[in-house]
């Protein structure tokens, strides 16, 4: 049994950094995105993120919140509404609200991995979303020169990548990153 000073010990900890939080300065928000942006890039191994970008992204979403604007005009924040509709969904999502805002601190990113628990059928393509031919004599798969197939067409409109409650609607993601890989591959051609 945790002890009573234990706990008054774990609450004084929790409010002195909701009051260290709440305390950021504009500057500090400014050294914690460029560490978010720093974190991503470490992710990825890449320095495809930069903080100009990740700026100009929170400030979009945030620009929702402005008076007079409807907040339904934004697909997520929308769907966000929508998700809190369910009880369920309600308790682990959070209400729409601005990003950059120092209550709000540290901003956190998380790597996804792209996983697919289904195929809804379509054009069989390669990871680059290039059109595969029938198997060949040494059972390779080549691929049709500059045939392309992406989204619901290759099969790949969602294929469970957002979780178990993947439905119609969730699909544009995949959709948009299967046409990424396909750009990026023609481009490097």
């Amino acid at each position: 049994m945790i002890e009573r000073a234990n706990v008054e010990q774990m609450k004084s900890k929790e409010l002195l950094r909701l009051a260290q939080a709440l305390k950021l300065s504009i500057l500090d928000r400014k050294i914690l995105r460029e560490e978010l942006v720093d974190k991503m890039n470490n992710l990825t191994k890449t320095n495809d993120i930069t903080i100009e970008a990740l700026q100009k992204s929170i400030d979009s979403y945030d620009s929702n919140f402005e008076a007079g604007k409807n907040i339904m005009h934004d697909e997520q924040i929308k769907r966000i509404i929508q998700a809190r509709e369910y009880s369920g969904d309600k308790k682990r999502t959070l209400k729409p609200q601005k990003l950059d805002n120092k209550k709000n601190y540290p901003l956190i990113a998380i790597r996804e991995f792209i996983l697919s628990r289904k195929s809804l059928g379509g054009i069989q393509t390669n990871l680059n979303s290039q059109v595969l031919k029938s198997v060949n004599n040494l059972e390779e798969q080549e691929v049709f020169n500059n045939l392309y197939a992406v989204g619901e067409a290759a099969g790949f409109g969602g294929g469970g990548s957002h979780g178990k409650r993947a439905l119609e609607g969730t699909f544009l993601a995949m959709c948009i990153f299967t046409a990424q890989k396909a750009a990026k591959h023609i481009i490097k051609k």
